[in-house]
């Protein structure tokens, strides 16, 4: 398991204004086109990622198609008026001054796409944390397979306790690259450049983790001992291994060894980093008859006496309600309830991150909500190797306002 996630090629934009630049992932704020709007109006006309991708606010519009080709022809005009500075053969270390004021350190590298799968059997050693929303996945497909360009949004989590990884990347560091607070209360960003020797020394640290022993103490004799899992970004690390699994067969043996679609832009986070907090993402039920919702979950559901407490909603009140079984287990269940719910009443089913944000969207008619148990994180690594992955959209790294933001960029033709 050597080389898996490696120094690459990075482009930095040559731009005046940062935060109009650097814009938060687009599978964020996906029923707040206010939102959206309010990153409009910032960014107008200068350089940016919002540029760059296509929020999932805008899926359903039927300027999709449109909002699509504008995307790639924008790579283009980017790269033809040399917008961009390449970092050769280096990663970047990350410091992220969160919304509530913790910091997040990472990693941005390339990870090897032959090293993941997003299959549930998958024995890899990258792993799917959660299921994936599959109908999200063909519009990013669509637009990969003709992008120059991919922005990271992608994170991943290790195993570290000891907190070398994060203590060697930090000594490595050496050229300032970016230093600016993020639009609309992101918090702030600060980025140093890691290259050469040091660059070699940190991609050696983390191929140990990969060690046999390290990893049996851990997992024991599975035969699928975890090294990375999917933190956020699982259907754009779906997406990049997908487009590579179309690339690959036309390419001869030696073509596949370096070419830049095996690879995808990433950010590394220890997973035991003080300011990583999971966080539900809750269930909204849109355009829906809401007025038995409360009976009938109650009915499913005990007020008490199963593992994982959780709260539905609706314009007309709320119940605390408790869900049994393993975590992934009780969202299963809760995802069954709101499906079946839909089914017989009508509705359309979002995923919310922030418990205000879930909250304020049904309050109005017509609206109801799940408002999801939460997950601790040190349960991640291990119920995954045992038990497979979670449902999809089982957790989050923090609010939405904690997020990646898209900065870096990469050539992928």
């Amino acid at each position: 398991m050597d080389n898996l996630f490696i120094p690459g090629d990075l482009l930095l934009p040559r731009v005046a204004d940062w935060k109009r630049w650097s814009v938060i992932a687009c599978d964020q704020f996906t029923s707040q086109p206010e939102y959206w709007a309010k990153v409009e109006e910032l960014v107008g006309s200068a350089p940016s990622t919002l540029r760059l991708m296509l929020p999932e606010a805008y899926l359903h519009l039927p300027e999709q198609e449109a909002l699509s080709r504008s995307i790639l022809e924008t790579m283009k005009d980017y790269l033809q008026k040399g917008l961009f500075r390449t970092l050769e053969n280096s990663y970047v270390y990350v410091e992220r001054t969160l919304s509530g004021g913790g910091l997040r350190r990472g990693i941005l590298g390339l990870l090897d796409l032959e090293a993941y799968d997003y299959r549930e059997d998958s024995t890899s050693p990258v792993h799917a944390t959660e299921g994936l929303v599959i109908e999200r996945i063909p519009p990013r497909l669509a637009l990969r397979r003709e992008a120059l360009l991919e922005c990271a949004h992608l994170v991943l989590f290790y195993d570290d306790p000891d907190f070398r990884i994060p203590a060697l990347a930090a000594s490595c560091a050496g050229e300032l690259l970016y230093d600016f607070d993020l639009m609309l209360g992101g918090g702030h960003l600060r980025g140093r450049r890691i290259t050469g020797d040091d660059a070699e020394r940190l991609r050696r640290a983390l191929d140990r983790l990969a060690d046999p022993e390290a990893l049996r103490k851990k997992f024991g004799d599975s035969p699928s001992p975890m090294l990375y899992a999917v933190g956020d970004g699982n259907h754009s690390l779906a997406t990049a291994k997908q487009n590579w699994e179309l690339i690959r067969p036309t390419l001869t043996p030696a073509q596949r060894e370096g070419h830049p679609a095996r690879y995808t832009l990433a950010e590394l986070v220890d997973l035991h980093e003080p300011s990583m907090e999971f966080e539900p993402i809750h269930r909204v039920l849109f355009d829906t008859d809401a007025k038995n919702f409360l009976e009938e979950a109650a009915r499913r559901y005990p007020a008490e006496g199963g593992e994982h407490p959780f709260r539905c909603m609706t314009a007309s009140g709320s119940l605390t309600l408790s869900a049994s079984g393993t975590i992934g287990q009780a969202i299963a269940s809760l995802d069954a309830f709101l499906l079946d719910y839909a089914a017989r009443h009508g509705g359309r089913i979002d995923y919310i991150h922030g418990l205000d944000d879930a909250a304020a969207l049904c309050a109005a008619p017509g609206r109801a909500a799940i408002l999801m148990p939460e997950m601790d994180k040190r349960d991640l690594f291990p119920s995954i190797v045992t038990s497979g992955v979670l449902p999809k959209k089982s957790f989050s790294i923090g609010p939405a306002l904690d997020k990646r933001y898209y900065l870096e960029c990469r050539k992928i033709v």
